[in-house]
């Protein structure tokens, strides 16, 4: 079967981060109720959008998990309303559980920034459920800071540790089309490993699977940028996407969608024979 999301020809998607949380790094719980979400959804397709990735757990360090039931109060309601009005939706979560139900609303993409590791459960059901799958390279939950960030070659470890999540995936029933990779950009790696990740995105693309980026508004930016807060690193963000829409990355994932999207269309126009 043909991936239910597998892009724009010439264009890199751009997948817009709907937030129901009250602890988000980047925006402070602006959009932390469900109607607050749903109308901020609709802002960001009426931005050019792609897909919206919506999230019911902050995963910045140092966060604290809530209840499954938390999570899912927050968060079906929103996939629901916004499917309902033709949206592509992805759920962002690490709790089986959470995928099942927001499939059942309308949900297209699993985004797991565990990779399957948080519950055991997650990878079975994504293959029952017969959805796209982002798998991300994860070391575990972030602490206060980058936990578990020591590599002798971050590339190449990153890669082959993406890689046995990606064939555990395979080997739980999710088909290989399905299957969206994600470096992990900013999950246990210091800014420099985050540099040189993005230096060889080129080996991530030829796994052979289509690579989503999310690199919207992170501290490693910040750091370059002198401290600069959250909302000051959006110019920054669409450096990188710039740099993935040259590369024919599938999508990148951003909080701020109406300059990104400028950016994959001003480079798909470029590419164009």
């Amino acid at each position: 079967m043909k991936p239910l999301v597998p892009g724009v020809p010439g264009r890199t998607l751009v997948m817009g981060v709907v937030n129901v949380t009250p602890d988000s790094f980047s925006d402070g719980g602006r959009w932390s109720t469900p109607e607050q979400a749903i109308a901020h959804g609709r802002e960001l397709l009426a931005q050019g959008a792609d897909i919206l990735d919506v999230g019911g757990e902050s995963t910045r360090p140092g966060a604290l998990r809530p209840s499954p039931e938390e999570e899912l109060a927050r968060v079906v309601p929103v996939v629901e309303a916004l499917a309902a009005e033709g949206a592509v939706v992805s759920i962002d979560t690490m709790r089986a559980e959470v995928a099942r139900a927001t499939a059942l609303a309308g949900a297209k993409i699993i985004n797991d920034v565990s990779g399957g590791m948080a519950d055991e459960a997650m990878i079975s059901t994504v293959a029952g459920l017969d959805l796209d799958f982002v798998c991300m390279h994860w070391r575990g939950f972030l602490g206060t800071g980058d936990t578990n960030a020591s590599y002798d070659d971050v590339v190449g470890e990153v890669l082959s540790e993406l890689v046995t999540r990606l064939d555990a995936c395979l080997a739980g029933g999710i088909a290989p089309e399905r299957l969206i990779s994600d470096a992990g950009l900013g999950f246990s790696k210091t800014a420099a490993q985050n540099w040189e990740l993005l230096r060889h995105l080129d080996r991530f693309e030829a796994l052979g699977y289509r690579q989503l980026v999310g690199v919207s508004r992170k501290r490693f930016l910040g750091e370059l940028l002198d401290g600069r807060e959250p909302v000051g690193r959006d110019a920054a963000t669409q450096a990188i996407t710039a740099l993935c829409a040259q590369q024919g990355i599938w999508a990148v994932r951003t909080h701020e969608v109406a300059g990104n999207a400028d950016v994959t269309r001003v480079f798909a126009e470029l590419g164009r024979a």
